[in-house]
């Protein structure tokens, strides 16, 4: 009687928290009480088993049916079916505009089977970027099915937002940009024909929004964590190594590349951001470049930046300050920073090897997770570089996305750098270890959040 007794316990205990009384339909199956059309001019109409369609038309912005209600912490789960071809999401967390423009934070739904991002976070209207791609998350990225009907969860709970996608967890982000706002379902503007009278369907949608604590799924170690939090470690992040690179406050720990003090002109920090202060476009005439104090062999590199129009920048890595100690910036491996739009570098080079987030004048960065070209890197808008150095192998990533990789220890390396303007430095790239640099290149660049992990 024991045994008996205690399974019956322990089978119990797991359904407690999921009851279904903290579970309130969003959508009645019969109308859209509750419900209006924030923008766009696309057709929603209910089908007789309680389903709403949505169909694409050509010549409309993207088209939202949202709730009248805001809601800011829930847990919404829903049921829906695509037509192959069509790019679609739910927005949650999200405003209008005084233009009329929906924006806000959208679960995605993808399905180009290339790129795979349903479930990923995307800011619409707003910042215009993927906050989470699916691009750090493989087993997240094989979740959704095409043609068939998906079971989606969105957990927005404080800064967090985490996603599931028929039970498999594609998102678990850090951000504080949206507190509250409506729900809506999203069909997208198409602009070919070929796309005309395609359909997104949902049903079964459901919203819970007390208990929410007892009632969130485990976060999944594949699940890699974003976080978008100016000046704050998640417990994740300290406990896989994360520490900051630059305090937000003091020069600590930095110095000039070509001093051994941190300039007195040329950089300010204000506000938690770290900033080049113009000085007409001149390499290092400013305040010169900064380094760090430290070199670093193996390492993840992580900082956002932003650009003014037609600025020039850089981050540089495996620097050795005594290679060159006349006029221009320290020699190293270098994350361009560039307003390719109207900076006349972006011109330069070999097929665009000067360009933003490639391996200056060696390699080119492309978006190697999209079947596009890489995204825009805008003007006053804050954009994420990443770098991976584990021995020879590294990484460029903008934004999430992998932009390019290479061995910088292989022949194709050394070929490359023979036939640029760094032949005429012997063992260029090849340094065990280096300090890392930012670049003053007279443009006003902002950095923030700049953090680093040792392998």
């Amino acid at each position: 009687m024991k045994i008996k007794l205690l399974t019956q316990i322990l089978f119990f205990i797991p359904l407690i928290g999921f009851s279904q009384s903290n579970w309130t339909q969003l959508f009645n199956g019969k109308n859209f009480d509750g419900w209006e059309i924030k923008q766009g001019q696309a057709d929603f109409e209910i089908l007789n088993d309680g389903i709403i369609q949505a169909t694409s038309i050509l010549n409309s912005p993207s088209t939202y049916m949202g709730t009248v209600n805001h809601y800011d912490d829930f847990i919404l789960e829903y049921d829906v079916f695509v037509t192959p071809g069509l790019n679609s999401g739910v927005q949650f967390r999200s405003l209008v505009s005084k233009k009329g423009q929906v924006y806000g934070y959208q679960c995605e739904l993808d399905t180009d089977e290339f790129r795979s991002w349903t479930g990923g976070v995307y800011d619409q209207s707003r910042r215009s970027l993927f906050l989470y791609p699916l691009t750090r998350n493989e087993k997240g990225k094989n979740a959704f099915k095409n043609g068939v009907w998906n079971k989606v969860r969105i957990e927005a709970v404080g800064n967090s937002t985490r996603t599931w996608v028929n039970g498999i967890q594609c998102s678990n982000l850090i951000d504080d940009t949206s507190k509250s706002g409506f729900i809506a379902m999203q069909i997208h503007s198409i602009k070919s024909t070929e796309n005309e009278g395609k359909v997104v369907k949902w049903k079964n949608i459901r919203i819970s929004t007390s208990d929410i604590e007892r009632n969130r799924w485990p976060v999944e170690s594949y699940a890699t964590e974003i976080n978008n939090i100016d000046n704050f470690l998640s417990e994740d992040q300290i406990s896989k190594g994360w520490r900051f690179l630059w305090d937000g406050k003091t020069t600590k720990g930095w110095r000039g590349a070509k001093l051994k003090t941190f300039p007195t002109e040329g950089w300010l920090i204000q506000d938690g951001l770290l900033k080049v202060v113009a000085n007409g476009g001149l390499e290092s005439a400013g305040g010169g470049d900064i380094v760090t104090e430290k070199k670093f062999s193996n390492f993840e590199l992580e900082l956002d930046f932003k650009i003014t129009k037609g600025a020039n920048s850089g981050i540089k890595y495996f620097v050795d300050t005594e290679m060159n100690k006349g006029e221009g910036s320290s020699i190293g491996l270098e994350f361009q920073i560039l307003d390719d739009k109207n900076h006349i570098d972006a011109k330069k080079g070999v097929l665009g090897n000067r360009k933003v987030a490639s391996l200056y004048d060696l390699i080119t960065a492309q978006n190697l997770q999209e079947s596009r070209g890489k995204r825009d890197v805008k003007p006053y808008t804050w954009h994420r570089a990443r770098i991976i150095v584990n021995g020879s192998h590294v990484e460029h990533w903008l934004d999430n996305i992998k932009m390019l990789e290479f061995n910088r220890h292989s022949q194709t390396f050394n070929s490359l750098v023979n036939y640029s303007k760094y032949q005429k430095w012997p063992g260029f790239g090849q340094a065990d270890s280096g300090h890392i640099l930012l670049q003053e290149h007279g443009d006003e660049v902002h950095f923030k959040n700049i953090k680093i992990r040792e392998f």
